[in-house]
């Protein structure tokens, strides 16, 4: 019998691997940045395993994310959908759900009923709304995507009409010239990305009360949770593995085998 199974979710922007026991127990988690090779990622995985005793060749190994075909030692390609709900269930113990992931590159929105995907969108052709989109922004505020979602809770009155992210830049920029504060603007940021995942979210959910999940590297961001909620008007949950839920429904994948 095998005794590790490993799940590794290659994104835009990071990578993150989970290693799980066939108790479905985690064991070890870890995440580094992508880079500019998913290949040499996949590389620089193997090595972190192995130094941790664990050789790829000896466990089931489940690759998904957008670099999942360049991880050479995978037993299975699995996509992310797929293991996004996988590993949202199993974060939440629960197998009903619409499941919100932000991304680098991407916003998904998952309806998950009994643990089966039965309904997925996904914007990956335009960056707002993503994780990318807020870097961008942090950037010309010379602020860290976190500082910026603490700035914003301070806050009010601002948007950004435009939903491109060049456009919604130059919003800024014009905004920072007309004097207006950062924090202002941090709220006008934020208020962006919550409005777009938001009119996604709408195109899934059956109009009542449901239980609505936020995974990605995003989901820790209090700021965002919050006023993702209360533009949803219900408690949106997040989870300290959450940024992992990929990975994690990988690692199970790999158990199912």
């Amino acid at each position: 019998m095998n005794k590790y199974f490993i799940g590794i979710d290659i994104g835009s922007t990071c990578a993150k691997t989970v290693v799980m026991n066939h108790e479905k127990e985690i064991l070890h988690r870890f995440l580094q940045p992508t880079g500019w090779s998913s290949v040499d990622t996949a590389k620089q995985i193997q090595e972190t395993l192995m130094e941790k005793g664990i050789l790829p060749e000896e466990s089931v190994v489940v690759a998904t994310g957008y670099g999942r075909v360049s991880v050479p030692y995978t037993a299975k390609c699995v996509t992310e959908i797929t293991c996004h709900a996988k590993g949202a269930c199993y974060i939440h113990k629960n197998e009903n759900m619409l499941l919100i992931d932000i991304g680098g590159q991407d916003t998904k929105i998952i309806r998950i009923e009994n643990g089966m995907v039965t309904d997925f969108l996904m914007n990956d052709k335009c960056s707002a709304g993503t994780g990318r989109f807020l870097e961008v922004m942090a950037n010309t505020l010379s602020l860290t995507p976190q500082d910026l979602c603490e700035l914003a809770a301070k806050g009010s009155g601002t948007s950004i009409s435009s939903m491109c992210t060049v456009f919604a830049e130059s919003e800024v920029i014009s905004l920072i010239g007309r004097g207006e504060s950062r924090e202002n603007i941090a709220f006008a940021v934020i208020d962006s990305i919550v409005q777009k995942v938001v009119s996604q979210a709408a195109r899934l959910t059956n109009g009542q009360e449901e239980c609505i999940c936020l995974t990605g590297g995003l989901c820790d961001y209090s700021y965002l949770k919050k006023s993702l909620g209360e533009s949803l008007k219900t408690d949106v949950l997040t989870d300290t593995d959450g940024r992992y839920a990929g990975a994690i429904g990988a690692a199970i994948a790999a158990i199912t085998i």
